[in-house]
């Protein structure tokens, strides 16, 4: 009996260059696909094990503390301070997340949070997408000059005392730009955003340039739109940041309370609660069942501040890992 190697070959593979083989010959491939076969499901299924393992374990210590601070958040303030809070509240109420809303910025600082950090990411991702394509054009002179001036800012700065002096003399201090301007340009950013347009084919650019294309339009309608997905990183990473900030708004808008952010409102309540809670301590004196403590109002504020970011944070994912991935192979 001959069979042709090429219908054989389909299934395990090409290792006689099309010849015909005889009914032994293939009984004894077949014998040894079998046994390869078995032995790369056995490994297989080991694999598949292991990893769901793991899967499940990093699962559960990336969800746990999430879920604890949601449930202290629930719990009853001076029941809270017990502990052994768990994933579910042992003591149902709201008072916590009553005490957050209620402060006396909590809808101004929203507003300016948001619009800081809509208008700061797209300011950012623009300012370091364009300073990034400019360094990673190969016929740019100081590409390299500039590269090491921006690292270096990474790791060396002035201090506080002269950055304020400095905000100060360019009539930052006391306003909303003070949000915008000084955050504009990254370092970090700008390296990774160029990291990912030198991966990009020179011949995209050549070939433009060949049909009269100039580097704004290059860059417009070339090599933005293949850099989505380090775009979105990049954005996430300034919206992260934008949203989480409140340092600034202590020290240059202290006194502008028309341009004070949310996180700089909880964060003026969580130290009122600890006070409070110092005092009453200090006094001996009962408190009521509905009153909050600092560890039930730290966990409402931290639902409060990150519910959006989690809810913008899925729209992104699919481009996070690309982008971080690709964008940062090298330096």
């Amino acid at each position: 009996m001959k069979v042709k190697k090429d219908e054989f070959a389909l299934n395990y593979g090409d290792s006689h260059g099309g010849k015909e083989l005889s009914a032994e010959e293939i009984k004894a491939l077949k014998k040894m696909a079998h046994k390869h076969t078995k032995r790369m499901d056995g490994w297989g299924w080991a694999f598949v094990i292991c990893n769901t393992i793991f899967l499940v374990l990093f699962t559960i210590i990336t969800l746990y503390p999430v879920l604890n601070t949601v449930a202290y958040s629930f719990n009853d303030g001076l029941d809270a301070v017990r502990g052994g809070i768990y994933l579910l509240p042992r003591k149902f109420s709201l008072e916590s997340y009553s005490k957050v809303l209620k402060i006396q910025g909590f809808l101004v600082g929203a507003k300016i949070t948001v619009l800081r950090t809509l208008l700061g990411t797209f300011t950012s991702l623009i300012a370091n997408a364009l300073l990034a394509f400019i360094i990673s054009r190969k016929r740019f002179l100081f590409r390299s000059s500039l590269s090491l001036f921006w690292v270096i800012t990474m790791y060396v700065n002035g201090g506080m005392i002269p950055v304020m002096l400095l905000y100060k003399y360019l009539g930052l201090t006391g306003s909303f730009w003070v949000y915008i301007i000084p955050g504009m340009v990254s370092a970090f950013n700008v390296m990774v955003l160029r990291t990912y347009m030198e991966d990009l084919p020179d011949e995209l650019e050549e070939s433009a340039q060949l049909d009269g294309a100039g580097y704004i339009t290059i860059f417009i309608k070339i090599i933005s739109p293949l850099c989505k997905p380090v775009y979105a990183t990049i954005a996430l990473f300034v919206a992260v940041w934008q949203w989480n900030s409140w340092f600034d708004a202590m020290l240059y808008n202290r006194m502008k309370s028309e341009y004070t952010t949310l996180q700089y409102e909880l964060m003026k309540l969580l130290n009122s609660v600890m006070q409070q809670s110092g005092s009453a301590n200090g006094n001996n004196t009962t408190t009521t069942s509905k009153q909050v403590t600092p560890v039930s109002v730290r966990s409402a504020a931290t639902v409060v501040t990150m519910v959006p970011i989690i809810c913008i944070y899925p729209f992104l994912q699919r481009y996070f890992v690309t982008g971080l991935t690709i964008g940062g192979v090298k330096g």
